[in-house]
């Protein structure tokens, strides 16, 4: 049952936030969409769909005290380990990459999952961590081994893009407790030896052309470097106020590709121009803030640590995926959150927004 108290504290400023770019969103993806040929629901259908879907779901994870989440953490972490290790064995290959697991009446993305869960690992782990000072390297051995096992997984599959979300969350949440500078210049000096060891040993090849594009787009303009350009030639033909709804001609000429996944904010570059990118980019930063905000007047430390997490899962997809579309950053299959057609990124996310709604309505119950 729902607490009928807490409906009374729903945070609406939060609700309207992500109402508000999931129509957006949905809009897009109409425009997106509209050169294909579709065969049955329409993709912009089906993200509607998968909206409601999260709103439903994000509204039961509201109906739970988070600190039952705490108290079931480290089994969490448990069965997404095993769950990964099922990916590579039976999991489902698509596009080159092992990234679905069938469980018969639905198949899962369990890096997707893996987000919520390291998060919640984190949070339970450094709330009940006594330290003084800022954390040493060996106070963050533990955690890091925690991150270790299924970053490997995940880049094992492969998927970069997730594995490099996960360590920047992780990594997020470890600032927000706090480091010695001793720790800091450490990892510093063992990150640059470890940066050549990826690169020769673990990145493959296709991975490698994205950061060689990224540094040079030209060195492939119609192979790997193709994605870059045409979604700058989008982003930059757009102007000031756009070429207008569904008339962007490099989306409706279907030069772009993954228009109305990965590269969806560059249709709408292109069809609303920089004065709709600004108001996208303050209701994203809006979001952003909102979810710190949340971490800071939260009564508890698990909550703070909570909030912390999920807002940092947000801000990473945010930034990752704008730097993308601009060239920025090298092109990584990190969608735009609410925004990006795509069910598992819709629930994930939408189970952040649950858990954010779930700490700030709470805290006026202790």
């Amino acid at each position: 049952m729902i607490d009928r108290r807490l409906l009374t504290n729903i945070d609406w400023v939060l609700a309207g936030l992500v109402l508000t770019v999931c129509l957006l969103g949905i809009l897009n993806i109409y425009s997106a969409t509209t050169p294909y040929k579709i065969v049955g629901t329409a993709y912009y259908i089906k993200q509607l769909y998968w909206m409601l879907v999260g709103m439903v779901i994000s509204l039961l994870v509201c109906s739970l005290d988070y600190h039952i989440i705490e108290d079931l953490s480290y089994w969490f972490y448990g069965l997404l380990v095993l769950l990964l290790l099922a990916v590579l064995i039976v999991g489902k290959r698509s596009m080159g990459a092992t990234r679905w697991l069938n469980l018969g009446f639905f198949t899962i993305q369990p890096s997707e999952l893996m987000k919520l869960v390291v998060i919640v690992t984190f949070a339970r782990y450094f709330n009940n961590f006594q330290g003084v000072g800022g954390l040493t390297v060996r106070d963050v051995l533990i955690p890091l081994s925690l991150l270790a096992l299924p970053a490997a997984l995940i880049m094992k599959q492969p998927d970069l893009g997730t594995a490099t979300l996960i360590i920047l969350i992780a990594l997020s949440m470890i600032m927000y407790v706090g480091l010695r500078w001793s720790t800091i210049v450490t990892f510093v000096c063992v990150t640059i030896p470890m940066t050549w060891v990826g690169w020769t040993f673990l990145l493959h090849p296709y991975q490698k052309n994205r950061i060689l594009d990224f540094l040079n787009p030209e060195r492939s303009r119609l192979g790997s470097g193709y994605h870059i350009i045409q979604s700058k030639i989008a982003v930059g033909s757009g102007g000031l106020t756009g070429k207008g709804f569904v008339k962007g001609t490099q989306s409706q000429l279907r030069f772009l590709p993954e228009q109305h996944t990965d590269f969806a904010f560059s249709v709408f570059a292109e069809e609303w121009g920089f004065i709709g990118c600004l108001l996208l980019i303050i209701l994203y930063l809006s979001l952003v803030l909102w979810g710190l905000n949340i971490a800071r007047r939260c009564n508890d430390r698990f909550g703070g640590l909570l909030a912390v997490g999920v807002t940092s899962m947000l801000f990473w997809h945010i930034v990752i995926n704008m730097g993308m579309v601009i060239g920025l950053f090298p092109v990584v299959g990190v969608p735009l959150p609410f925004f990006s057609y795509g069910g598992t990124s819709m629930i994930t996310s939408m189970v952040g927004i649950g858990l954010l709604q779930n700490i700030s309505m709470r805290r006026f119950m202790f």
